[in-house]
């Protein structure tokens, strides 16, 4: 384990515990960026809508990955879905997450 793991964790091996247990990917892009390309399988929620789909995202009962287009937008959704007690992480930009499921 080298000093970056063990500083901000391995985010592939965090990655494949979250999808073992069936976790959704939220994409938190705006549905124009997300039309232009996406990971397969993945729900459209734009960061502005989170708060307002707290209670649908709970009805999943599933952890969840959020990506957008490099990890800023997602990395706030993370910290939003997780204050509200949903197990979440941020998985970074869509494009390079879709190379680590």
């Amino acid at each position: 384990m080298g000093l970056f793991d063990f500083l901000f964790g391995n985010k592939t091996k965090k990655i494949q515990d979250f999808k073992s247990r069936g976790a959704i990917i939220v994409d938190v892009r705006s549905k124009g960026e997300y039309e232009s390309g996406a990971i397969p399988g993945s729900k459209n929620i734009p960061l502005q809508n989170i708060s307002s789909k707290i209670g649908e995202i709970k009805k999943w009962n599933k952890p969840v990955i959020a990506c957008c287009a490099s990890g800023m937008r997602s990395a706030s959704a993370a910290g939003i879905l997780k204050s509200n007690g949903i197990e979440a992480m941020n998985g970074g930009g869509w494009f390079s997450l879709s190379k680590k499921l």
